[in-house]
């Protein structure tokens, strides 16, 4: 069995251990790429929902940790998701760069999360403290991703955006 064929076979016994089909990780990461953002933020809301404890559902570190779990595909394309990026005049949340073999057809990928704010907040926030311009150099590609997550409601919203040089 080759290096790359183990390396998944384990990422997707990680994603049955926490309870997340590694089809919809992989579906959810298809659809961050294709920009669709109405399918990010429902997989998120149903994730967030069914893996966070009540006590700690209202927290941004428990959103990370949805994100960690419903991007797990990922780490089959990208490195190890950077979270609190130093980039710019800031931190960005998450940071996916991708591995070297796929920089030609996976995005880099700028994420920052919100709480009871707007995606349109969490966008400005990565185009004003410049986030893009420190990841830039490792992929042709870049998406902007914002979430947010509405604590009344429980409702999450996403847009993801390209970014131009």
């Amino acid at each position: 069995m080759k290096q790359g064929q183990k390396r998944n076979n384990a990422i997707q016994s990680c994603m049955l251990f926490e309870g997340i089909e590694p089809e919809k990780s992989e579906q959810l990461l298809k659809d961050t790429i294709q920009m669709n953002g109405n399918a990010v933020a429902k997989e998120i809301e149903k994730i967030h929902r069914e893996y966070t404890s009540v006590i700690q559902y209202n927290n941004e570190n428990s959103l990370s940790s949805v994100l960690s779990i419903a991007y797990l595909s990922s780490m089959q394309y990208y490195f190890k998701p950077i979270r609190e990026f130093p980039a710019g005049r800031g931190f960005a949340d998450f940071v996916f760069i991708p591995k070297p073999e796929f920089q030609n057809y996976y995005p880099a990928l700028v994420v920052e999360l919100k709480w009871d704010k707007s995606v349109r907040a969490a966008l400005d926030q990565i185009r004003d403290r410049k986030y893009p311009e420190s990841v830039a150099c490792y992929a042709g590609e870049l998406l902007l991703v914002g979430i947010n997550y509405n604590e009344k409601t429980k409702e999450h919203e996403c847009r993801i955006e390209k970014y131009e040089k």
